[in-house]
């Protein structure tokens, strides 16, 4: 009976770790539009490799799930000589580092607006303007290799980055939101529409486009398509 109750106690647990990884992700997208994205915005983009910097809440979430379930790592933990003496110091290092972290994290956050990009980052939390002029390039294509991963994109993943004219580099496909929850892809290929025909430099690449035909339905991989064909 105390198996079979330590057991369920565990499968509970796993499930909240689950639900509160859900939860953070909501909460901290919820921050960033509310404190970084105009109500014109048209896309926002959470930014890599910094949105990848969210892995270290899912660790904290596993450590509390082995603090709580194991006595004896908890009591080592607890009763360590290291963690006494330097109690204090630790965790007020925690606490500055859990400070920044958050604030890197929701800070790395790029808007595009229908008259602008605005650009915001750990230096610049004002974030810096830049009309669509200030674009000097594009580039876009189907990634060839790569594995599934928080910090940067995988084989058969499509990528739209523009350049600006400081040498700042914007993935456009790095969503953090749309407005009114369109699916990205058509929205930029609106914008890729717009920008072309202001005669920016276009680099787009047809290779790999059979990648995308693996995970998507053939009216996103269209839309893919007519943006990767878009050139003058």
């Amino acid at each position: 009976m105390r198996l079979l109750k330590a057991v369920i106690l565990r499968v509970l647990a796993i499930i909240a770790l689950f639900l509160l990884s859900i939860g953070i992700f909501i909460l901290l997208s919820f921050i960033q539009e509310t404190v970084f994205v105009p109500k014109d915005y048209i896309i926002w983009i959470f930014k890599r490799p910094y949105s990848g910097l969210v892995i270290v809440y899912e660790i904290y979430l596993m450590c509390l799930f082995f603090y709580v379930f194991y006595k004896d790592l908890r009591d080592t933990w607890r009763n360590g000589r290291l963690f006494k003496k330097y109690r204090k110091p630790v965790i007020t290092a925690f606490i500055t580092f859990n400070i920044v972290l958050l604030y890197t994290i929701t800070s790395a956050v790029a808007v595009v607006t229908k008259e602008k990009v605005i650009n915001y980052s750990f230096f610049s939390p004002q974030g810096r303007e830049y009309s669509y002029n200030d674009i000097v390039k594009i580039n876009t294509g189907v990634y060839r290799t790569g594995r599934p991963s928080l910090f940067k994109q995988s084989k058969g993943e499509f990528f739209y980055i523009i350049e600006l004219n400081d040498g700042t580099k914007i993935d456009l496909t790095e969503v953090g939101g749309v407005n009114n929850d369109e699916d990205e892809r058509f929205v930029i290929e609106k914008l890729d529409k717009q920008l072309v025909n202001m005669d920016i430099p276009k680099e787009s690449s047809m290779k790999n486009f059979e990648y995308t035909k693996k995970d998507l339905a053939k009216i996103y991989t269209d839309k893919i398509r007519n943006i990767l064909e878009n050139t003058k």
